[in-house]
């Protein structure tokens, strides 16, 4: 894709930066921290946009060739978001309401420039095996999931052996949508 703008990547995730490059996208990357608390009245699965707008608008000014990608990952069990686990303890409780039932994972992302600006929710329903303690004790001990939302990542090796199904995009659950994103960028050509 031939963008007219330069791309700037609004996230310092290893995960988005590796697949916004698997693109075959040049982009840099600039952080900007911002609170990301939100209001109660959200619905769970609207959090993530509202985040990824919040991350854009933080930002600030950008100049006119520049195009700005912010985005937020949630997991959504029971109408409850699960965050990422402060600890063991945390991310043990949280495997736990995943194993053996089926979750929705939001991405919420803002592509903005000076002249224009979208944001979208992509949805994606995933469905673990009931999982041993022996694997959700392995999984944690072994790979300390403690950066990611519902503390597991689905291209880890609890992803490779308790999820059964997965209804939508992949690449959402890993923090970006990348079937909608690229369509969403060669809008703005």
């Amino acid at each position: 894709m031939n963008l007219k703008y330069r791309l700037i990547l609004a996230s310092k995730s290893p995960r988005r930066q590796a697949l916004l490059k698997s693109l075959d996208l040049d982009f840099e990357v600039r952080l900007k921290p911002i609170d990301e608390s939100f209001p109660d009245t959200l619905e769970p699965l609207e959090v993530a946009e509202y985040l990824a707008l919040k991350k854009s608008d933080a930002i600030g000014e950008i100049v006119a060739d520049e195009l700005v990608i912010t985005s937020d990952t949630t997991v959504v069990i029971d109408s409850k978001i699960l965050e990422k686990a402060d600890n063991r303890t945390e991310a043990l409780s949280m495997i736990e309401s995943l194993s053996g039932r089926t979750h929705q994972v939001a991405t919420g992302v803002c592509l903005r420039t000076n002249e224009r600006k979208i944001s979208f929710t992509e949805i994606t329903a995933v469905t673990f095996d009931q999982l041993s303690p022996e694997d959700i004790n392995y999984y944690i001990d072994s790979y300390k999931p403690y950066d990611k939302a519902g503390a597991y990542g689905i291209q880890e090796w609890l992803g490779m052996i308790g999820i059964s199904k997965i209804e939508g995009d992949y690449y959402n659950v890993m923090g970006l949508p990348l079937n909608r994103l690229y369509k969403e960028l060669k809008s703005f050509q």
